[in-house]
């Protein structure tokens, strides 16, 4: 079936095509081929959704919130009811097999639903004082938001922001990333055609470095939203200071999973073999460093890789697909480079290991008694890619997993209730699954420590991101 997304830029109220505007090349992971072309926003493009965002900025704030609550909930419904075609747009572009697309499509609508909501949950409060004065504290939203998402989870990572941003009231300027457009403007269409308001969510895409700079250089923009790498995630940083803008940074992550040996080995190589190739590994909480308690390590691992080499990869089209390619060309290469390394230095490649003959494909792969100096045990891959060792015990353990500069998602392995409250506590991360990979859920808090950033997306803490406080005393 031929890729059919009409890729428009949505600004001002109106779609934009491409109008003598650069184009950039959309590429089918499965195939290396082009597959549509995408205009590219103009500095004059940025230059009239600010302006936009500044003057709808108002008009949304003083929407009342039942509006706003019956417009995400419409958008919603409008995403579960276009969520097939949508989802084979994002497995043309992305890679990732159908099931999972269309599972981020619905996942995408719920986050809507739940901030049409809980918006109306958001409650200031009451300070005690003296009789005949009052003091409260209220919620405000910041102001015009900037989001950047990334291609790996492209509509559920951009609706978590904007139903968020929305809900508080703000008025959103979003680039999603160029390699996965026709997805993402399904959410535009969705609000559109929902009843928002002309202007209130703008939609670009453009050169990266000066939709970065020109957006959040400007005194506009109150509220910065970024998911993606540590070095990018750095750089926007700085170009928000100069502003004093708000900022929230979900960044890389390298996710440590402690394998006890009183776990129950079977149900859990179940769990953890299909979560850890989940579109392909291109997950910033994807299980990857694995530490298994000596006495089971052995057991694990030929478990792991028993189980991994029954992955079926292919073309993410067809129904019995696991695992897709991998989303663009500078995967496969960075991914056999981390490999050879581990190799090189000792480790052993007990499943996969090599890419594919044509596409962006790389095998599931498993390494075993990787050495503690080889890259990817210090960098994440970012890929279909597990590596292990084994532990001693629970302090050897910790140590190992809180070694890195990250701290985005964990994961413990454990029948033990006392251990459980022990790694819960001593688990540097801003997310911890235990006997479970169910972290990423709508009324839950998402977002990681150290080098991976701050701020939460999801709950409410996700909604808070985009407000201001304002206490008002009155005497």
């Amino acid at each position: 079936m031929g890729y059919e997304a009409d890729l428009k830029l949505f600004i001002n109220g109106s779609w934009r095509t491409g109008e003598g505007r650069d184009s950039f090349q959309v590429i089918n992971p499965v195939t290396g081929d082009s597959i549509a072309e995408l205009p590219m926003a103009t500095e004059a493009d940025l230059d009239e959704a600010l302006d936009t965002a500044r003057r709808m900025y108002p008009v949304w704030r003083a929407t009342p919130v039942e509006k706003r609550s019956a417009i995400l909930h419409q958008a919603a419904s409008l995403l579960k009811e276009r969520a097939a075609d949508i989802a084979r747009t994002m497995t043309q572009e992305q890679g990732k097999p159908i099931a999972e697309s269309t599972g981020e499509v619905l996942g995408a609508a719920s986050l809507f639903d739940w901030y049409a909501e809980e918006i109306k949950r958001d409650y200031g409060r009451v300070l005690v004082r003296p009789p005949g004065e009052l003091s409260r504290v209220m919620h405000e939203p910041v102001g015009p938001v900037a989001t950047f998402t990334p291609w790996n989870f492209p509509i559920y990572l951009l609706a978590k922001k904007v139903a968020a941003a929305l809900a508080a009231g703000c008025s959103v300027i979003s680039k999603p990333p160029e390699e996965t457009p026709g997805n993402t403007l399904a959410i535009a269409r969705a609000l559109d055609d929902a009843g928002l308001p002309k202007g209130v969510f703008q939609l670009v895409h453009g050169a990266p470095d000066m939709v970065s700079k020109h957006l959040i250089g400007s005194p506009t923009i109150r509220k910065v939203s970024f998911t993606g790498s540590i070095p990018v995630g750095k750089h926007l940083m700085k170009l928000a200071a100069d502003n004093v803008t708000k900022i929230t940074l979900e960044l890389g992550g390298h996710a440590p999973v402690l394998i006890f040996d009183d776990c129950d080995l079977d149900k859990t190589l179940d769990m953890v073999v299909p979560q850890k190739f989940r579109n392909a590994g291109q997950v910033c909480v994807s299980p990857t460093r694995f530490y298994v308690q000596e006495g089971i390590y052995d057991a694990f691992i030929k478990g792991f890789a028993e189980r991994t080499k029954r992955v079926k990869i292919g073309n993410g089209l067809d129904a019995d697909t696991k695992m897709g390619p991998l989303a663009n060309d500078r995967r496969p290469g960075a991914i056999e480079t981390l490999v050879n390394d581990a190799r090189d230095k000792g480790a052993r490649v007990l499943a996969g290991g090599n890419r594919g003959d044509s596409g962006f494909f790389f095998e599931p792969t498993l390494l075993a008694d990787v050495p503690l100096d080889a890259d990817i045990m210090n960098n994440e891959p970012f890929g279909p890619v597990a590596v292990s060792r084994p532990f001693k015990d629970f302090d050897e353990a910790i140590q190992q997993a809180n070694r890195l500069p990250y701290g985005l998602a964990a994961f413990a392995f454990t029948e033990n209730g006392r251990r459980a409250n022990l790694l819960a506590d001593a688990i540097e991360a801003g997310m911890v699954g235990i006997n479970t990979f169910a972290i990423s859920i709508a009324d839950a808090p998402f977002g990681g420590v150290k080098e991976s950033g701050f701020g939460s997306e999801g709950g409410k803490e996700g909604l808070e991101t985009y407000q201001v406080v304002k206490a008002i005393h009155q005497a």
